[in-house]
């Protein structure tokens, strides 16, 4: 029973992942605000927060404030359940397979409360395309940021990174292996491929808001944060191989002749 309870619980953090995370491009794209509102009239009814739109825009100190506490929450939620120190210690009260499908779980709420409490800035406009090609272009980027950052986790181990993998070896009673060291395609030219599809999802708009500003800036910094960190579990988990690995893949922008020979 408890297997099943497992492999169920799993499913539900994926799907709860997936939802969140759709929910989450409507919302730093204004989805409200485009034609493909007036195409598909359910997404009025739908997607009832963005980032610029909901609810009433508080007071500039207000919204300052409370924004900038959604982010911390998030950061914070993140970067110490991620931390090896924490694992361990945490599944002295969570079973081993579903561990992985807890923090997936916690990180679709918490981004769901960042989303739900978010406190709309809509000006001033830093930029905004006024014409379809320039509009293009922003979308294109969004875009391409949701396909690198879906491509980077099965580039590794998609199921793994979500739970799936633990809770269905749990069910079929098998061990799971540890994570390799891999390095497959966009891994090769840059260490976090799967980060540099979030700074383009973030930044990646056809319309750049006050709010919208904040929360990509925002997000961008802890993930430069989270990198650190994650960084220094990789070293204490592969050692010598990810140092050199380090050392000669750049961390998020491809450069030029720069890339992993192991």
């Amino acid at each position: 029973m408890a297997r099943v309870f497992t492999l169920l619980f799993s499913l539900t953090s994926y799907c709860l992942f997936l939802l969140v995370f759709l929910y989450l491009i409507a919302f730093l794209g204004n989805f409200q605000q485009t034609a493909l509102a007036d195409a598909v009239p359910l997404i009025d009814r739908v997607v009832v927060y963005s980032i610029d739109t909901g609810r009433a825009a508080p007071g500039f100190i207000e919204a300052l404030a409370v924004n900038l506490g959604l982010i911390a929450l998030f950061g914070l939620q993140h970067s110490v359940m991620a931390r090896q120190g924490f694992k361990r210690a945490w599944t002295r009260v969570v079973p081993q397979p579903a561990e992985r499908s807890v923090y997936v779980l916690l990180s679709s709420v918490v981004l769901a409360l960042v989303i739900w409490q978010w406190r709309p800035m809509p000006t001033p406009v830093l930029w905004a395309a006024d014409a379809m090609w320039s509009a293009a272009i922003g979308w294109s980027v969004m875009a391409l940021g949701i396909l690198i950052l879906l491509w980077s986790t099965f580039l590794i181990d998609h199921f793994d990174l979500f739970g799936l993998k633990q809770a269905w070896a749990r069910f079929r009673e098998r061990p799971v292996e540890p994570p390799r060291f891999m390095t497959p395609m966009l891994y090769r030219i840059v260490r976090h491929p799967l980060y540099v599809g979030w700074f383009l999802i973030f930044w990646g708009t056809p319309r750049m808001s006050l709010g919208h500003l904040l929360f990509a800036a925002g997000m961008s910094a802890y993930i430069f944060v989270a990198i650190r960190y994650e960084e220094r579990d990789l070293v204490s988990f592969h050692g010598e191989k990810y140092e050199q690995y380090r050392q000669q893949v750049p961390m998020v922008v491809p450069v030029p002749g720069r890339h992993y020979n192991g």
